[in-house]
């Protein structure tokens, strides 16, 4: 048996005593879920859990913990988890499900939270692998860092930490580990892969402007129904027409706001753009492509007003570097057997490498099968997305300390 695996079967030996209460504590956090830049008591809880502990934490960026254990010389590991929730309705049916509602201090409107993404079991996994290394510490040398990320579903809380001075706050880290729940692997598999993982994704919010007539007088008007309307269809040529077949973009209109009664030809059109891709100089051409059709189709509206674009929920590309993704696949494969797979590359985004990348250090992240029966598991952000309790809950956390014993194993 590697000297990596046999260190993490010993750290991870007393896994079994704690099961009961790390489920409660689990349910705990599945029940009070918080938004985006609001995980205030998630925080708490975290670094309550921790201190008890005896892991030293700090907070960084408002709402993100940062917890070190130093254990003298050698590697130093950094490991992801995302804590924050989603405004969703929870109707999974478990029996802790969240009821949870918060004040969204964007838009001053209370709404249902539910941690409909996972990232419950990310936070628990991360805490159980630092407990599990502190109580271990003959098993591994080197420097082990908790980092809780907030706001992962805005795409701010990787850059709020950054801006904090995350980098003045840690060690410089060898590699970067992340994970995340998913319905596409089975039910307490972990699967890797080289290379693209995540796409990288943009939203642009594109506002054209006409003039507003009577209804029955659309000669009067420039009408901007219409010209979002001819928008909505030009765009659907970058894909089939502007983008290599061997390469994969996607390019949504999720939403046209517009006018307010039948017969009113209003002033202005607002449309919701998303793009998804995994290859920067495609994410770049669809930024050029969009802005130029939206330019040329207000033109040919005669268009009183230039459009504006307004940017926001920047996703980067999250790309595993190949070296640290070996080392983990290998670690994986001598621990979980065949409870292991390559994972495709999945059509959604992370800020997850926007951290990695600042600090100019290789990261790899894996997914972490969560149903059992897969026939009928359900997508992230669905309001049903409940992942079975176990062996999810064991499972996360295995695979947080089988990796990074790769590194930190005496």
């Amino acid at each position: 048996m590697p000297t990596n695996t046999e260190s993490a079967r010993k750290i991870l030996n007393g896994l079994a005593s704690t099961q009961s209460q790390r489920e409660e504590l689990y349910k705990y956090f599945h029940q009070h879920p918080e938004l985006s830049m609001q995980e205030h008591s998630t925080a708490d809880r975290i670094i309550q859990e921790l201190e008890s502990s005896g892991i030293s934490t700090h907070r960084v960026g408002g709402t993100g913990v940062v917890a070190i254990i130093e254990n003298g010389a050698g590697p130093i590991v950094a490991m992801r988890a995302d804590i924050d929730a989603l405004p969703v309705k929870e109707t999974s049916g478990k029996d802790y499900a969240s009821t949870a509602t918060q004040i969204d201090e964007k838009t001053g409107t209370e709404v249902p939270v539910a941690h409909a993404c996972g990232h419950d079991f990310h936070l628990m996994s991360l805490l159980t692998a630092l407990q599990a290394f502190n109580e271990n510490l003959d098993q591994w040398s080197g420097t082990f860092i908790g980092i809780f990320q907030p706001a992962e579903e805005t795409a701010e809380g990787a850059r709020a930490m950054l801006a904090a001075d995350l980098e003045k706050a840690i060690p410089r880290p060898d590699v970067y580990l992340g994970q995340h729940v998913l319905a596409s692997l089975p039910g307490g598999y972990v699967g890797t892969r080289r290379g693209p993982v995540f796409s990288s994704a943009f939203s642009v919010k594109v506002t054209v402007y006409g003039n507003g007539s009577h209804g029955s007088m659309p000669e009067l008007s420039v009408d901007p129904v219409v010209l979002a309307s001819t928008i909505v269809m030009r765009l659907q040529t970058i894909v089939s027409r502007e983008v290599a077949a061997t390469e994969t973009a996607v390019v949504t209109v999720g939403a046209i706001q517009a006018g307010t009664k039948s017969n009113i030809i209003p002033d202005s059109a607002e449309l919701l753009i998303n793009t998804r891709a995994y290859n920067s100089a495609v994410t770049e051409h669809l930024k050029e492509a969009i802005e130029r059709i939206v330019r040329a189709e207000c033109v040919a509206a005669r268009s009183p007003q230039d459009p504006q674009f307004t940017y926001y929920d920047r996703y980067p590309l999250t790309n595993n570097d190949g070296d640290a993704t070996n080392t983990v696949r290998e670690a994986f494969d001598a621990y979980f057997g065949e409870e292991v797979s390559d994972l495709d590359a999945v059509p959604a985004s992370e800020d997850f490498s926007i951290i990695p990348d600042a600090l100019g250090v290789p990261y790899t992240y894996w997914g972490l099968g969560g149903f059992a029966d897969e026939s009928s598991a359900v997508g992230n952000h669905n309001p049903a997305f409940a992942p079975d309790l176990q062996p999810t809950l064991d499972r996360g956390a295995e695979a947080i300390v089988v990796a990074a014993c790769a590194w930190l194993a005496k």
